[in-house]
Order: structure tokens, then C-alpha cells, then sequence
């Protein structure tokens, strides 16, 4: 037994498949396979059992992965401890279902760390949790609360929704639209899967609001840009309407359920420093809303 093959075996076990452990950890598939087969041979435990697509885990292999899980965790906090006591830099890897909060706590944190290394990938809720399951990110920001146990989640902040609307609408005249109001009307909508569209559905839900014609965009310049078009009003949070000429916010006065956005971290990574740093600067920057703490298993 190595360390060699226990990190094959654990990454393999994060990634649920041997080609998506491949690319994350950049060597083929058939090296990794063969360190996996070689430390269930050295073990004389079957570790996984192979599906049509990716393996599960045995519950030798659950037991395993768990010790794994640990080790490694605890090895990347050495680094990372090691590292941030000398160059006052670091590195972190972000997926964030958007922009508005993750830029403000980077900049606070980059004062703190002038020389931190950083990458930031935007993506849909989803995806911002695969990407913290996979190895892929550090943490996450994300308005779909978790529910893995893996995972240590902290309330970040709450959005209202609003309607935005070309410039030369009527309603453009008002200071904030009722539910009411949007009965039969043309929208904008992202795909099935957006929050914002989620939650938007289910304050229409609880007046019995039906919509008018709808138009489905896949990302949130093509939603800005049909609605500026014309083709009809659309749904975003209060912070992430940003600043557009051609566009009027008007808020929804009787929309009580709000998009409420998550700090996520494995939660055996919970305790690296540069992980707590930047959720304290997340806590300076944003007022979070009152939802508790959630940690994983083995919190303490």
C-alpha cells in the first residue's frame, strides 16, 4: 500500500468515476485503475463495484474513503498552513452561481493576502456543488442549500426578487409592482434549474398567478438582452441587477420568499486558514440571514 494508491483510490471514490478522477487528477485512466487494483489487491478488499457508468463505493471502500478523506484533508491543511505563514498569498479555487458576492469578499481577502493566486468559475447551483464534491473548487456560493453531509454550509445573504423592464414600459412610472400585476404578461425566464426562476414560480404559486407567453433563455446577457428587446419582463434579485441604461428594477412588494445565497466548503476543509479567512470576510461584507450553521458528521 502507497500513497500513491490511496490518492487514486480517494479521488476515484470523490468522483464517483474513473475517467472523471483521470482528468482532475491529469494521468490516464488505465494508471489510475491500475493503482486502485493494486491496492485492493494488496488489501484483498474490493473497494468498488463497477457500473455501466462510473462504480460505487463497497462498504470496505465507504470505510476507506472516510480515513481517506481525512488524510488528505488533513495534508492540504499542513500546505496551506505552511504556505500562508510565508508569502501571505495562497491559492483558491471558487465556483459561484454569480458574480455579486464572490468579487466583493475576494477583494477583501485579497487585502489581507496581496499575493493570493485565485480562479472563479460561474456556473448554475448544481454545478457549484459537483465542483466541491469533485475536488474541483474550494468553496462554493450557491442559492440551493446543500444537503449532503460532506458538506459545511453557512447562510450568506438574502436577495429579493424584482422585475426588471425596458426603460420605455408604462409600469417604468411606478416604484413597485404586486404580484397581481403580472397576470397574462410576456416574459423573460432562464431554463428550468434557475433558482431565480424557482423562486420566482413559487411566489407566483401562492397568489394562483398564471404568466403570459414565455420565453426561455439559457444565461442570464440573454435574458438582459431580450428583455431590453422587448420581448417581454424579467425576474432577478434585487443585488444582481446591476447598473443598464436601456432597464428598470421595480421591487415586488408581495413576494415573500426570498433567494437566499450559501457559503459551502467541504467540510473537512472547513478549518484551513484560508477557508476561514475568507468566510470571515464574507461575514464582514454581507449581512446573512438568520439560518443556522450546517455542518457535516464529524464537526465539531
Amino acid at each position: 500500500m502507497s500513497v500513491t494508491q490511496l490518492r487514486a483510490f480517494h479521488f476515484v471514490a470523490a468522483a464517483g468515476s474513473y475517467s472523471q478522477a483521470a482528468r482532475g487528477m491529469a494521468v490516464s485512466q488505465s494508471t489510475l485503475s491500475g493503482q486502485v487494483r493494486q491496492l485492493e489487491a494488496a488489501s484483498g478488499m474490493a473497494l468498488f463495484e463497477r457500473k455501466a457508468r462510473g462504480v460505487t463505493l463497497t462498504p470496505d471502500g465507504e470505510a476507506l474513503y472516510k480515513v481517506t478523506s481525512r488524510l488528505f484533508a488533513a495534508l492540504a491543511e499542513a500546505r496551506t498552513l505552511l504556505k500562508s505563514r510565508t508569502n501571505e498569498g495562497g491559492r483558491l479555487r471558487i465556483a459561484a452561481d454569480g458574480v455579486v458576492h464572490s468579487l466583493p469578499i475576494l477583494r477583501a481577502l485579497k487585502q489581507q493576502r496581496p499575493r493570493l493566486v485565485f480562479s472563479l468559475i460561474v456556473q448554475n447551483s448544481d454545478s457549484v456543488i459537483e465542483q466541491l464534491l469533485e475536488y474541483r473548487a474550494d468553496i462554493g456560493i450557491t442559492a440551493q442549500l446543500p444537503t449532503d453531509p460532506r458538506l459545511h454550509v453557512r447562510p450568506l445573504s438574502s436577495m429579493k426578487i424584482g422585475i426588471f423592464l425596458p426603460e420605455r414600459h408604462p409600469w417604468t412610472a411606478r416604484t413597485e409592482l404586486c404580484l397581481a400585476d403580472l397576470s397574462g404578461c410576456p416574459f423573460v425566464l432562464r431554463e428550468r434549474g434557475s433558482r431565480t426562476r424557482e423562486v420566482f414560480e413559487q411566489n407566483l404559486a401562492l397568489q394562483d398567478i398564471t404568466l403570459g407567453p414565455i420565453l426561455e433563455v439559457s444565461t442570464r446577457e440573454g435574458v438582459r438582452e431580450a428583455v431590453a428587446a422587448g420581448f417581454g419582463a424579467g425576474v432577478v434579485a434585487d443585488l444582481e441587477f446591476g447598473f443598464d441604461t436601456r432597464l428598470r428594477f421595480l421591487p415586488l412588494r408581495d413576494a415573500p420568499i426570498a433567494i437566499d445565497e450559501y457559503l459551502v466548503c467541504l467540510d473537512e476543509r472547513r478549518r484551513l486558514p484560508i477557508v476561514t479567512e475568507f468566510f470571515a470576510c464574507a461575514a464582514a461584507t454581507f449581512t446573512p440571514p438568520a439560518s443556522p450553521v450546517r455542518s457535516g458528521p464529524e464537526a465539531a
